[in-house]
C-alpha cells in the first residue's frame, strides 16, 4: 500500500513535468521535474524502511535489498520475496506483525 501510495504522490508531478516540457514550456517543465525530484528524494527513506521491513516479514536480512543492484534478475527476486506471505510466528526480527494477540 505505501508504494502505491508513493506512486500515487508523484505520478502527478512527473505527468506534469512532461506536458509542459512537450508544450514548450521549459520553465515549469523545470519546475515540476525539480518537485518531482525533491518528493522522490522526500519519500526514498520511508520507502527503504517499508522494503526492509517487508524483508525482515519474510525471514530476511535488509541487506538483500541490494540485490536490486543485479539487473533485471535482482528485481524480479525482490519483487518475489515482497509478494511472499510473511513468517507465521516470531523470527529473528521480531514478533509476527500479523499475529492476532489473546483477547482480541
Amino acid at each position: 500500500m505505501y508504494y502505491l501510495f508513493q506512486i500515487l504522490l508523484i505520478l502527478p508531478f512527473y505527468v506534469l513535468a512532461f506536458a509542459f516540457m512537450q508544450s514548450g514550456n521549459e520553465t515549469l517543465g523545470i519546475v515540476f521535474m525539480a518537485l518531482y525530484g525533491l518528493v522522490a528524494l522526500a519519500l526514498f527513506i520511508p520507502f527503504l524502511a517499508v522494503a526492509v521491513r517487508r524483508l525482515h516479514d519474510v525471514g530476511r536480512s535488509g541487506w538483500y535489498y541490494l540485490i536490486a543492484l543485479i539487473p533485471l534478475v535482482g528485481s524480479i527476486i525482490l519483487l518475489v520475496w515482497f509478494a511472499t506471505e510473511g513468517d507465521v510466528g516470531d523470527n529473528e526480527y521480531g514478533p509476527d506483525p500479523k499475529a492476532v494477540e489473546p483477547g482480541h
